[in-house]
Protein backbone atom coordinates (compact mmCIF):
# COMPACT_ATOMS: atom_id res chain seq x y z
CA UNK A 1 0.00 0.00 0.00
CA UNK A 2 1.52 3.51 -0.51
CA UNK A 3 0.37 7.07 0.14
CA UNK A 4 -1.65 7.74 -2.96
CA UNK A 5 -3.62 4.52 -2.77
CA UNK A 6 -4.52 6.19 0.52
CA UNK A 7 -7.17 9.36 0.87
CA UNK A 8 -5.60 12.55 1.03
CA UNK A 9 -3.40 12.68 3.77
CA UNK A 10 -4.05 9.73 5.56
CA UNK A 11 -1.42 8.02 5.70
CA UNK A 12 0.81 10.42 6.66
CA UNK A 13 -1.21 12.12 9.50
CA UNK A 14 -1.75 8.66 11.03
CA UNK A 15 1.77 7.82 11.31
CA UNK A 16 2.68 11.43 12.13
CA UNK A 17 -0.12 10.73 14.88
CA UNK A 18 1.57 7.80 16.10
CA UNK A 19 4.41 9.45 16.71
CA UNK A 20 2.64 12.55 18.57
CA UNK A 21 1.14 10.25 20.40
CA UNK A 22 4.20 8.16 21.75
CA UNK A 23 6.02 11.33 22.35
CA UNK A 24 3.22 12.36 24.43
CA UNK A 25 3.17 9.29 26.57
CA UNK A 26 7.06 8.75 26.57
CA UNK A 27 7.11 11.95 28.20
CA UNK A 28 4.20 11.86 30.68
CA UNK A 29 5.02 7.98 31.28
CA UNK A 30 4.52 7.17 35.39
CA UNK A 31 6.96 4.29 35.05
CA UNK A 32 10.15 4.31 32.59
CA UNK A 33 12.39 1.80 31.60
CA UNK A 34 11.72 -2.13 31.22
CA UNK A 35 8.65 -2.11 32.87
CA UNK A 36 7.37 0.90 31.17
CA UNK A 37 7.55 -0.55 27.78
CA UNK A 38 6.33 -3.81 29.16
CA UNK A 39 3.19 -1.67 30.52
CA UNK A 40 3.06 -0.26 27.38
CA UNK A 41 2.46 -4.00 25.69
CA UNK A 42 0.35 -4.54 28.18
CA UNK A 43 -2.32 -1.99 27.39
CA UNK A 44 -2.70 -3.78 24.50
CA UNK A 45 -4.32 -6.58 26.06
CA UNK A 46 -6.86 -3.86 27.79
CA UNK A 47 -7.70 -2.25 24.88
CA UNK A 48 -8.58 -5.73 23.46
CA UNK A 49 -11.02 -6.74 27.00
CA UNK A 50 -12.96 -3.35 26.06
CA UNK A 51 -13.33 -4.79 22.32
CA UNK A 52 -15.35 -7.67 24.06
CA UNK A 53 -17.04 -5.82 26.64
CA UNK A 54 -18.44 -3.78 23.60
CA UNK A 55 -19.60 -6.67 21.91
CA UNK A 56 -21.18 -8.41 24.34
CA UNK A 57 -22.62 -5.09 25.06
CA UNK A 58 -23.59 -4.50 21.30
CA UNK A 59 -25.86 -8.14 21.68
CA UNK A 60 -26.99 -8.25 24.90
CA UNK A 61 -25.33 -11.65 26.12
CA UNK A 62 -25.22 -10.24 29.41
CA UNK A 63 -28.63 -10.61 30.70
CA UNK A 64 -28.74 -8.76 33.82
CA UNK A 65 -27.14 -5.53 31.68
CA UNK A 66 -29.01 -5.90 27.98
CA UNK A 67 -28.27 -3.85 25.47
CA UNK A 68 -25.47 -1.16 26.71
CA UNK A 69 -23.10 -0.38 23.87
CA UNK A 70 -23.74 -0.11 19.79
CA UNK A 71 -21.77 -1.36 17.04
CA UNK A 72 -20.38 2.20 16.72
CA UNK A 73 -19.00 1.60 20.33
CA UNK A 74 -17.44 -1.65 18.50
CA UNK A 75 -15.99 0.52 15.80
CA UNK A 76 -14.28 2.80 17.95
CA UNK A 77 -12.89 -0.01 20.01
CA UNK A 78 -11.28 -1.54 17.41
CA UNK A 79 -9.55 2.00 16.27
CA UNK A 80 -8.23 1.72 20.30
CA UNK A 81 -6.53 -1.47 19.71
CA UNK A 82 -5.26 -0.74 16.37
CA UNK A 83 -3.61 3.13 17.81
CA UNK A 84 -2.47 1.15 21.18
CA UNK A 85 -0.69 -1.57 18.60
CA UNK A 86 0.54 0.65 16.84
CA UNK A 87 1.96 3.07 20.05
CA UNK A 88 3.58 -0.29 21.04
CA UNK A 89 5.31 -0.81 18.03
CA UNK A 90 6.40 3.00 18.22
CA UNK A 91 7.73 2.14 21.56
CA UNK A 92 9.87 -1.18 19.71
CA UNK A 93 10.95 0.62 16.86
CA UNK A 94 11.64 4.15 15.48
CA UNK A 95 11.03 2.55 12.39
CA UNK A 96 7.27 1.70 12.45
CA UNK A 97 6.16 2.75 8.95
CA UNK A 98 8.60 0.36 7.61
CA UNK A 99 8.31 -2.35 10.04
CA UNK A 100 4.61 -2.54 9.80
CA UNK A 101 4.67 -2.02 6.13
CA UNK A 102 6.48 -4.34 5.84
CA UNK A 103 4.94 -7.00 7.70
CA UNK A 104 1.81 -6.07 5.60
CA UNK A 105 3.28 -7.25 2.59
CA UNK A 106 4.75 -10.53 3.95
CA UNK A 107 0.74 -11.27 5.48
CA UNK A 108 -0.77 -10.09 1.98
CA UNK A 109 1.38 -11.89 0.06
CA UNK A 110 1.22 -15.16 2.35
CA UNK A 111 -2.53 -14.51 2.62
CA UNK A 112 -3.41 -13.48 -0.79
CA UNK A 113 -0.51 -14.42 -3.37
CA UNK A 114 1.81 -12.49 -5.16
CA UNK A 115 1.11 -8.41 -6.01
CA UNK A 116 0.29 -8.72 -9.34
Amino acid sequence: MTDQAAPSGTSADLWASIDDLWTWLDTNQPVDGKDGMLLRMLKLSEEVGEVAEAVIGATGQNPRKGVTHSWEDVQGELCDVVITALVALRTLTPDTREVFTRHLARVRERSLGPAS
